[in-house]
């Protein structure tokens, strides 16, 4: 028998939602927990990739969750919004009430485990982001399974990247996305360089889907830890993917090469349950000698603390010093 050694054995214990954050931080864990302690969140469970029947049944009905969370969080988001279409992609084209930067542009992408986000809580996030830069957000409505698996969503995001620059100096655009969001930015930008497109000036990587193989630490140490994201998104991966290979980098962009990228800006928390893809891809980008800033926030979730915190006004103030700093 092998006395090889293959973990860490943990014992059955309650982690206590800290002291060390607010008390609003607190607040917003606790309502998203069970009285048995268990993630509410850890309650459902995903269909398998081949079922793509039930797949549009917990898309619509997890689109209308989502949609309300996002125009919440928007609250008297004050921006413009209109809807354009360039090829494939569908663009919500938000413009704040004064803008504070003129001739720049932000390209957005949404979250939402490649499944789920679109439609209105992408427009509603456009116009978020437009207030909170002071100026045009391009939010890209891509397109995503089970209709649309890989490359459809990839193939949207480059298209809406070749209609901005068209718009507006390579220079002038940031380009950001959250969760799976984060996953196309960084995929697009590999794409855009690799067909020799220029590369925007800056970066912002929140909480960012990049490997979707789950071989990173927090992938276990983590798990029903993040009352957000208890589990693995497996089943939503391996439907995106549409049996194409998960390690390829156009799927998992953090095994690419970061040579002449931007500088980034990566977010994650330390109950995150994609911490080790924020640390791995800040060390990657590093090692391509990237200049990349990590912010890891005490005690977050994946996505933030759902409302209106110290700490998520905290990460939108960071955010919004470094977007300034790109187009100076």
């Amino acid at each position: 028998m092998s006395n090889q050694k293959k973990g860490v054995a943990v014992e059955s214990r309650l982690i206590p939602f800290p002291s060390s954050i607010s008390a609003e931080a607190r607040a917003s864990l606790a309502r998203l927990v069970s009285d048995d302690g268990v993630p509410l969140n850890a309650l459902y469970a995903m269909p398998m990739p081949n079922d793509h029947a039930g797949w549009m049944k917990i898309k619509a009905a997890a689109d209308d969750q989502y949609a309300a969370v996002v125009k919440g969080l928007a609250g008297s988001s004050r921006a413009g919004v209109e809807t354009i279409r360039s090829g494939d992609a569908t663009i919500h084209v938000a413009t704040p009430e004064t803008i504070v930067e003129p001739d720049c542009a932000y390209l957005d992408f949404h979250g939402g485990a490649f499944v789920f986000g679109g439609g209105e809580a992408c427009r509603a996030q456009a116009q978020m982001q437009a207030d909170q830069h002071g100026t045009l957000c391009y939010g890209v409505d891509y397109r995503m399974p089970p209709e649309h698996p890989y490359p459809a969503a990839l193939d949207d995001a480059a298209a809406a990247y070749r209609y901005i620059l068209e718009r507006h100096g390579p220079s002038r655009i940031v380009i950001g996305g959250r969760s799976a969001g984060g996953n196309l930015a960084v995929a697009m930008l590999l794409r855009a360089r690799d067909e020799g497109l220029p590369l925007p000036a800056g970066l912002v990587l929140l909480s960012p889907e990049v490997d979707l193989t789950e071989s990173g630490d927090s992938f276990q140490v983590n798990q029903m830890v993040d009352v957000v994201l208890p589990g693995s998104l497996m089943r939503n991966n391996e439907l995106y993917a549409g049996g194409a290979d998960l390690s390829d980098p156009y799927l998992s962009p953090l095994f690419g090469n970061f040579s002449g990228f931007p500088p980034t800006f990566l977010q994650s928390g330390t109950r995150d349950l994609f911490l080790s893809n924020a640390v791995r891809m800040h060390r990657a980008l590093r090692r391509a000698s990237v200049d990349a800033e990590l912010h890891i926030f005490e005690a977050m979730p994946h996505g933030g603390f759902q409302g209106n915190t110290p700490e998520d006004r905290e990460l939108a103030a960071e955010a919004s010093r470094f977007v300034k700093a790109c187009w100076r």
